[in-house]
């Protein structure tokens, strides 16, 4: 009987992540953060004229260089690129390059969501890129846009 309260406690304090993997082969993900998402959302809202700020913990498995930011919008399975400010994630987006295999890391960017977007669902796929185009980070976090 004590075997299955302390099963019971253990699944209810497990919570689902709003985010999934989409591939990130030279990296490993730990934790994912959106302003305004809670960890255990089924999409995130996020509300047009304002920012939403999106933070990554990751651990590359291989020695990095340089690292860009690229950001699509899925919308009925159409990828809609999402211009960033500043796509060099080496310069202000809390990493410092070149990075070591190995070494974990706080990434941290701002993506204003225009007035100009449409209201509707999407899926966001955030990938952050080696100097040789290839994914360290790849997720996709379902959102809606209001």
């Amino acid at each position: 009987m004590l075997f299955y309260f302390f099963t019971a406690v253990l699944l209810s304090s497990a919570h689902a992540k709003f985010y999934k993997d989409c591939g990130s082969k030279l990296g490993t993900v730990q934790d994912v953060g959106i302003t305004g998402c809670a960890p255990d959302a089924k999409e995130c809202v996020l509300k047009r004229n304002t920012n939403a700020t999106i933070s990554i913990d990751f651990t590359p498995t291989t020695d990095v260089k340089a690292i860009d930011t690229v950001v699509h919008g899925i919308i009925m399975n159409l990828p809609v690129p999402f211009p960033m400010p500043n796509p060099d994630a080496c310069k202000d987006e809390g990493l410092t390059c070149p990075i070591k295999s190995g070494e974990k890391q706080a990434y941290r960017a701002t993506l204003p969501i225009l007035k100009s977007y449409p209201k509707v669902k999407v899926e966001v796929k955030w990938e952050l890129k080696n100097e040789n185009g290839e994914d360290l980070v790849c997720i996709m976090i379902p959102a809606k846009i209001n």
